[in-house]
């Protein structure tokens, strides 16, 4: 691996404001994982889930896993301003609120789980477009002020 990348990692340089979005939103990501992990019965109590049995502890333990996992994707390519993944959230996170309502529904997810998914990636979605947008702004201004 390319130590440049690893001194992009601890110092980012040159980080869009989109990026810095992306990557508030892995830290949020990464803080929820544990949480998830390893008080899976106190984070469904949150969420107002029903209790939950040692199989189904179990298998929430690997969401708090999945969770972590795309927290650290997001924290990585928000440090390292990846404008492609920056763009490929801006497809996927505003598709997560109807999706959740769906779940909802359909009574596949209880209403306080979707809704907490709906609003965290709904809001960093909006976050993260409008500073997508003001960069694209900004660089329009350049060009034609050039």
């Amino acid at each position: 691996m390319s130590s440049a990348l690893f001194q992009d990692l601890r110092h980012p340089t040159g980080q869009s404001r989109s990026a810095r979005t992306v990557e508030v939103f892995g830290w949020i990501l990464l803080a929820e994982a544990p949480l998830i992990l390893f008080a899976p019965h106190w984070v469904a109590g949150v969420l107002q889930l029903p209790e939950l049995s040692d199989q189904a502890a179990n298998y929430f333990r690997l969401v708090g896993l999945l969770v972590g996992g795309l927290g650290m994707l997001y924290v990585v390519s928000g440090r390292l301003n990846a404008r492609g993944f920056v763009f490929a959230s801006l497809l996927d996170r505003p598709l997560v609120p109807f999706i959740m309502a769906a779940l909802w529904w359909f009574g596949i997810v209880p209403g306080p789980l979707a809704l907490f998914f709906a609003v965290s990636d709904g809001a960093s979605f909006l976050w993260t477009l409008s500073a997508w947008r003001a960069e694209q702004n900004a660089a329009a201004q350049t060009v034609s002020a050039a």
